[in-house]
């Protein structure tokens, strides 16, 4: 069959050369911050920034007269797998200039890390890093959290109506078609509220005692749930009401974005009824609570605020994929171990800027396997899926079913190669399940007091790429490699 249309690569050159602009803008904070505190490598980020503007001006300008604004599917796929690949290489270049992470693998492993939110890291001394490294670092997480595509939906109206396949190739929810003439006033309702929300953490942290560099830092670790630290003892270096703000606000980054939009037009009905919104709190209050009781039955601690708060501050960090720690639960008993595992397949609500399976989908999949339990006793029986008093189309309830498969299919997969690779099985796992998840630590040698520095480099680069497919939700990555593809 002859394609309804050439593929516009044009197009794709031409925002790929925009999303280099914009990521060399987002460099002059660091520089900011390394100027402010007189450090020796800001010349190698200055450098970094220009090499990244002059990459992206060429790209921009060798294609700007040549760009026909219309794309469909096919463009939009390519460009966000592109644009996380090339933000990841070229915010990789201040720590290799630097040389502060002289190997590239290391470094594109800490850039994607960040990029994506994963918020795992090759560092073993982070408190040795030179502060602007670790600004931009952290500034990573912020800039991937929405995504920078969705930033760019909400910017460009030439965009026009197909804007919708761009914002849910990069987003985590996808919006009905019907919708589409509001995408550009919710992608831009959603970065207000980012903002608004980073700028409410910030003040609270320095409230806190934090000053406005550490703030900011941990804030973009938190809404962009990356979990980047500026300490080697993470946020279990601050004080319990730092600890106990970032726990709120990363439970907060972990909520469908758009229901905040949902309480700002006082539609409370429709933010209380949210089939995900009562799961995922619902499974945060419950863990929180077993894990609590868990680790004061076992005397792991002998106060019950500590257990509770240690408790909670690991659940939402686990759940929201966002990674910081204040404990290593890799010494906590067996039954907490086990709950903080299940947390990491659980993941947060779509929309957000958490990573995993997403609540949603678990939501879904137990209602069909509950349907399918009456079915066995009345076979007759015609009961639809229902997700916040809408019927579930068969279609979507397949699309649930297969990522579910085809995740867990990867992490098996995966821990299979890196088990090969030399890695023992505890910390294979563990790698795995949270680079594709997005949470940060793992397991064994990547647990909260380890990192990933100790892996081979071909590991690393397997996970690298779990990172990246696990930010793009699986299908968007995959997709570009079909036949159905390539023909359009």
């Amino acid at each position: 069959m002859k394609a309804k249309y050439n593929f516009n690569i044009n197009f794709i050159i031409y925002q790929l050369g925009l999303i280099l602009i914009a990521e060399a803008f987002f460099m002059i904070f660091p520089i900011i911050v390394g100027l402010y505190y007189k450090e020796a490598v800001v010349d190698k980020v200055v450098l970094s920034m220009e090499i990244t503007l002059v990459i992206g001006l060429i790209l921009f300008f060798t294609t700007k007269s040549k760009t026909v604004k219309d794309y469909g599917k096919r463009e939009s796929f390519l460009l966000v797998s592109l644009a996380w690949i090339l933000m990841s290489f070229f915010g990789a270049i201040p720590f290799i200039l630097s040389n502060k992470i002289p190997n590239v693998i290391d470094a594109y492993f800490e850039s994607m890390s960040g990029f994506t939110t994963t918020g795992s890291s090759i560092l073993t001394d982070i408190e040795a890093m030179p502060k602007c490294l670790l600004f931009w670092r952290s500034e990573t997480h912020w800039i991937g959290g929405l995504g920078i595509v969705v930033l760019f939906v909400a910017l460009f109206p030439f965009l026009k109506t197909k804007r919708i396949y761009l914002f849910n190739a990069e987003a985590s929810v996808v919006v009905e078609q019907k919708t589409m003439p509001k995408i550009i006033d919710l992608a831009r309702n959603l970065w207000i509220f980012y903002m608004i929300i980073t700028a409410i953490e910030t003040a609270l942290l320095m409230f806190g005692g934090m000053n406005l560099y550490e703030s900011l830092c941990h804030t973009f670790g938190t809404v962009g749930t990356g979990g980047f630290s500026t300490r080697n003892a993470s946020i279990g270096a601050f004080s319990p009401y730092i600890q106990y703000v970032i726990t709120i606000f990363m439970i907060l980054a972990g909520v469908n974005f758009a229901l905040y939009i949902q309480l700002l037009k006082r539609k409370f009905s429709n933010v209380y009824k949210n089939d995900e919104l009562r799961a995922y709190l619902s499974i945060i209050l419950l863990s929180g609570a077993v894990i609590t009781a868990v680790l004061l039955i076992k005397g792991t601690y002998s106060h019950f605020e500590e257990a509770f708060r240690a408790a909670y501050f690991q659940v939402a960090s686990i759940i929201t994929a966002t990674g910081y720690a204040t404990a290593d639960y890799m010494k906590w008993p067996p039954a907490a171990i086990i709950i903080i595992v299940l947390l990491m397949f659980i993941g947060g609500s779509a929309g957000s800027t958490s990573g995993g399976i997403k609540v949603i989908r678990h939501v879904i999949f137990f209602k069909t396997f509950g349907r399918f339990l009456k079915k066995q006793v009345h076979q007759e029986l015609i009961a639809p899926i229902y997700y916040n008093r809408r019927r579930v189309d068969e279609e979507v309830i397949q699309g649930v079913l297969l990522f579910i498969i085809t995740y867990v299919g990867i992490v098996f997969i995966a821990t299979v190669v890196l088990i090969y690779m030399g890695v023992d099985i505890e910390s294979a796992f563990g790698s795995t399940l949270t680079t594709i998840g997005g949470i940060g630590p793992g397991l064994g040698i990547t647990g909260p007091a380890g990192n990933f520095s100790q892996l081979p480099y071909m590991a690393k680069f397997v996970l690298i790429f779990l990172m990246l497919i696990g930010r793009l939700e699986i299908f968007t990555f995959f997709v570009i490699f079909t036949k159905s593809f390539r023909k359009g």
